[in-house]
């Protein structure tokens, strides 16, 4: 419908690197009686030590984020329940994420992810297993259920308590998502899987912003909502894909996470493209990409923004947007998309 609307197709993974395998019950390359083999592992996260005395059998994911990197390394066959989707399962999950309980699109309440028997319980928010989530993790673990949440997440520097979704005085790494990946295989016993799935990742960054050169190319993300736009600050995972196609974010200067920011603003800093989150969900107004660009192309206060006028529009799903496996897509997209509309080499 929009053909102006550059939705180039992700580089996806290979099969043989989405890892969906079924799991064993031998840690990936262990051999019995070597050191490094079996449980229980503790694991330091967020300010935690989540000591697993077994490897999961029903772990529950409460966010989509954490639950494709479960899915990703082929460990759909332990998982009870997930929870939390803004967007379609990433593409080549759909058959491993059809055979796991989807307990709430949005967030369950706690006796229902008690109901579905959890021996782990994963997040990818703070917020998510603290006071107005789902539960804190002080409740799960006075069950014995060990809970984890997203290092992205408490990476040094985000503030969690400062309103919103936060803020960080330090720029996102993806070396907190790859971590989040090491972490949740090594939970799990299937290390090799993660470094696979790490050096698959890498390898797709490399290959997308080879020879790139986006600089004096300005970016502005909107996730969503057209009365006050949550558009994305310096230090988040659109910072992080803006780093790596060497752009410019037109608020690189704001260092919440996703502050609500007015138009006439962003008529003053008037981006050269505009990265729309592309949701299904149905919390906000201006969800979906076609909801954003209707109302960019006929709102008084947006339709002569240099972007608009010049139909500069890249489209990402709201994952991509969030510290993921995900962003790695984000930044394939967003490279493809700078050189599709011709701003970068």
């Amino acid at each position: 419908m929009f053909r102006s609307a550059l939705r180039p197709a992700a580089l996806l993974l290979a099969p043989a690197l989405l890892l969906t395998g079924c799991a064993g019950s031998v840690p990936d390359g262990a051999t019995p009686g070597k050191a490094g083999f079996g449980h229980p592992r503790t694991i330091d996260n967020c300010g935690h030590r989540v000591t697993l005395r077994s490897a999961p059998k029903r772990a529950v994911s409460l966010n989509q984020g954490t639950t494709e990197i479960l899915l990703s390394l082929g460990l759909a066959d332990r998982m009870a329940g997930t929870a939390t989707w803004t967007d379609p399962v990433m593409k080549g999950l759909e058959k491993a994420n059809a055979r796991v309980p989807r307990l709430a699109d949005d967030n369950p309440s706690f006796e229902k992810v008690l109901d579905a028997d959890p021996d782990f319980v994963t997040a990818s928010f703070v917020s998510t297993l603290g006071q107005g989530g789902v539960a804190a993790r002080e409740r799960f673990e006075k069950l014995g259920v060990p809970t984890y949440v997203s290092p992205a997440d408490c990476a040094e520097g985000k503030d969690n308590d400062s309103g919103g979704d936060g803020s960080r005085g330090t720029p996102l790494a993806l070396d907190a998502v790859y971590g989040e990946i090491r972490d949740l295989a090594r939970a799990f016993g299937v290390e090799a899987r993660g470094d696979e799935l790490v050096a698959a990742l890498k390898e797709r960054v490399r290959r997308a912003t080879a020879g790139l050169d986006a600089s004096g190319v300005s970016l502005m993300y909107w996730f969503a909502n057209s009365q006050s736009p949550y558009l994305a600050g310096c230090c988040g995972a659109p910072g992080a894909i803006t780093r790596a196609v060497g752009a410019k974010n037109a608020f690189s200067d704001t260092h919440d996470e996703w502050p609500q920011i007015n138009w006439e603003t962003v008529a003053d800093r008037d981006p050269d493209v505009i990265v729309l989150g592309d949701l299904t969900r149905r919390s906000q107004t201006a969800e979906s990409a076609e909801a954003k660009i209707h109302f960019l192309e006929t709102t008084p206060a947006t339709r002569d923004l240099t972007a608009v006028k010049n139909k500069r529009y890249v489209l990402l799903s709201g994952q991509a947007m969030n510290p993921s496996i995900r962003t790695v897509e984000g930044i394939e997209q967003v490279a493809a998309g700078l050189r599709g509309l011709g701003l970068a080499k």
